[in-house]
């Protein structure tokens, strides 16, 4: 199933974003080669500095989604702290 996930960065979490950013992206490769992360990227502030995260998943449900996001560094170090999850149906 395919959803929408706004990651929202805590305050002042940038530089425990950018501290543990390998680690989020080693911890992500397996995802992406396995198509359940089909896309992702950082949301920036007017100032162009990273606030959080954009991704669209296709997950079996929404629990096995949780339980990603739950284990990831970002959310484990405090980084992420606010989710907007939505389910998603391609149109194009």
């Amino acid at each position: 199933m395919l959803f929408i996930v706004i990651a929202k960065d805590a305050p002042g979490a940038l530089e425990k974003r950018q501290q543990v950013r390998d680690e989020h992206l080693r911890g992500i490769e397996s995802y992406i080669k396995t198509k359940k992360i089909l896309f992702g990227g950082a949301i920036l502030d007017d100032d162009g500095k990273m606030v959080g995260s954009s991704l669209l998943v296709d997950f079996e449900s929404r629990e096995a989604l949780d339980e990603f996001l739950h284990n990831d560094i970002y959310t484990r170090s405090g980084v992420w702290q606010d989710f907007e999850i939505y389910p998603f149906k391609r149109a194009v």
